[in-house]
């Protein structure tokens, strides 16, 4: 996967521009104040970078920055997983996008569906390294250095950081425990009188609204009967009622009906009606057996019921909600009981350290087994930029107490030439060397990722002559397995590229703008002398660029 095409517009000050990159190397050249970081800015932006008002271009409303990158079939899983179309046809693209407004809102696309700048992020670094021309600095990092050995030792820290959240967490528990422990107590002796009290009632789910209507119906019961007897005479009296009237009404229909076929349907209702009658009068019958006046029960209902009430008045809560405030204490009791139960914290808590202990155990056996890898490979690269004799080292320290990185501490020393003594990398006077060990360990690290386009933003800053020309034998060299864009100052990187885009101001009206474009044949060998000899060629610097080009072909 490789970067295909970037578009810009209104991006600092470039007004328009649409560049399709090809594989391989690439430099990006320009005279200086041209805005030859430009597109690194703007590839940074599209992967989730602060969004910045000072990136529109003067007088514009917003800027607006889409990249393309070619085949995203290895990053399928991850867009079907955040709710992208990963595009299922071999060879499909990813398109980026974002936008900015002068009043500061970002919004974001990936492959024309809405995106939040992490998830621009988290895509971005599966898609391009960036080796920027102060990465020595980060070289006196201690997550950084940390973070560059285990990549070549390719071990994932995963598992040690949650072994450490958890030891972490039982060590908390486990103090606080240990500190509230009279505070527990007096907690659980007040809970555990509190559940006694409710448990001697023993409320169950739902009983307040069962004693409710029990009660309800005892207490109304003479009336209850009183009105189920009268609607029974009603409806079957013995002197007439609703039954033998309706039975009489139907009879007459009935015998009128061959005369009048209007009486049929009328019978039928009849019919109906005398059977829910009958129904009626069977129900009431039922009811009338069962029921009768209980003052004994009643009178057991009234005492439950003053129970539950003196109860919820006194904890304040609602009658119906005494079960479950009784299930809420014992889980509560429960929970404290653990918490009070210093030695099982104290095993758990040592079950968690010895757990994190093991892991990092192994963390510490590949470090140190990669570290002398790493410190060689770097020293290696070293020799080659100018540094022979030069040596690098990886140093590793145990801490003085466990972190969550591990149980070491990892520094980076350098010697600049044979003889010195290898030193903090922060404390290496020369920028020169400074910025050729950043290089040697962008180098060396840049094929450590999975990444397949990677960026060099002027990392060869201070550096001349023969060490320029490695540097850009090694950035060929690094093209021919991923996709290098450099940013670059120096004649020699520039002759090894590929591609060779320039990046040039033009005056518009009262503005300044910058173009990059492709230059090739005698367009590249005039830049290429530009770079050797200033604005001013010669028919010496166009011979030497051209000879420097021959020597690369």
């Amino acid at each position: 996967m490789s970067l295909k095409r970037i578009v810009l517009r209104d991006f600092v000050i470039i007004d328009e521009l649409d560049l399709e990159l090809d594989k391989g190397f690439t430099v990006l050249t320009g005279e200086t104040g041209a805005g030859k970081s430009i597109l690194i800015d703007a590839l940074q932006l599209v992967t989730g970078a602060r969004a910045d008002t000072g990136l529109i271009r003067e007088g514009a409303g917003r800027t607006d920055v889409s990249v393309e990158f070619d085949d995203c079939t290895g990053l399928q899983a991850w867009l079907e997983d955040a709710g992208f179309d990963p595009g299922f046809d071999p060879g499909a693209t990813l398109l980026l996008r974002r936008t900015v407004d002068t009043q500061g809102k970002s919004r974001a696309w990936i492959n024309g569906s809405p995106a939040t700048a992490t998830q621009l992020r988290e895509l971005g670094e599966q898609l391009f390294d960036i080796h920027g021309q102060h990465a020595w600095q980060s070289l006196t990092r201690a997550d950084a250095v940390r973070g560059l050995l285990d990549a070549y030792a390719q071990l994932d820290t995963s598992a040690l950081d949650q072994r450490w959240e958890q030891w972490r967490t039982a060590l908390h528990t486990l103090d606080e425990a240990r500190k509230a422990q009279d505070t527990l107590q007096r907690e659980r002796e007040r809970l555990g009188w509190q559940i006694g009290e409710i448990e001697k009632l023993a409320p169950q789910p739902g009983e307040w609204e069962t004693l409710n209507t029990d009660h309800s119906r005892l207490a109304h019961a003479q009336a209850l009967m009183d009105a189920a007897q009268g609607a029974l005479e009603a409806l079957d009296g013995e002197e007439g009622g609703a039954n033998h009237a309706l039975d009489g009404a139907r009879q007459l229909l009935q015998n009128q009906e061959h005369l009048e076929p209007e009486f049929k349907s009328l019978v039928e209702v009849l019919n109906s009606s005398l059977a829910q009658v009958e129904d009626s009068v069977h129900t009431l019958r039922a009811y009338l057996r069962r029921t009768d006046l209980d003052p004994e029960r009643l009178a057991e209902l009234d005492a439950r019921m003053t129970q539950w009430l003196s109860l919820a008045r006194r904890y304040k809560r609602a009658p119906e909600e005494l079960a479950a405030t009784l299930a809420g204490w014992k889980d509560e009791l429960a929970r404290l009981d653990a918490a009070a139960d210093l030695a099982a914290l104290e095993a758990a808590e040592q079950q968690a350290q010895a757990a994190y202990l093991k892991e990092a155990q192994t963390i510490s056996k590949a470090r140190a087994v990669a570290a002398p890898k790493l410190a060689q490979a770097i020293t290696q690269a070293m020799q080659g930029l100018g540094m022979q004799g030069g040596r690098f080292e990886v140093q590793l320290h145990k801490a003085e107490h466990p972190m969550q990185s591990g149980l070491e501490e990892v520094q980076f020393l350098v010697a600049g030439h044979a003889g010195s003594t290898p030193r903090p990398v922060g404390k290496v006077a020369s920028g020169g060397e400074l910025s050729r060990i950043a290089l040697a360990i962008a180098v060396t690290t840049s094929q450590l990722g999975s990444a397949q386009t990677l960026i060099f933003d002027e990392v060869d800053s201070g550096v001349g002559g023969a060490v320029a020309e490695t540097v850009g034998r090694l950035m060929k060299q690094l093209g021919r397995d991923r996709q290098v864009l450099a940013v670059t100052h120096l004649p020699q990187v520039a002759a090894c590229a590929d591609h060779h885009l320039v990046v040039a101001k033009q005056r518009q009206g009262q503005a300044t703008l910058s173009q990059v474009g492709l230059v090739q044949g005698e367009a590249r060998v005039g830049e290429i002398a530009r770079m050797l000899g200033g604005e001013r060629l010669s028919s010496t610097t166009l011979a030497h660029a051209k000879e420097m080009l021959q020597g690369q072909g």
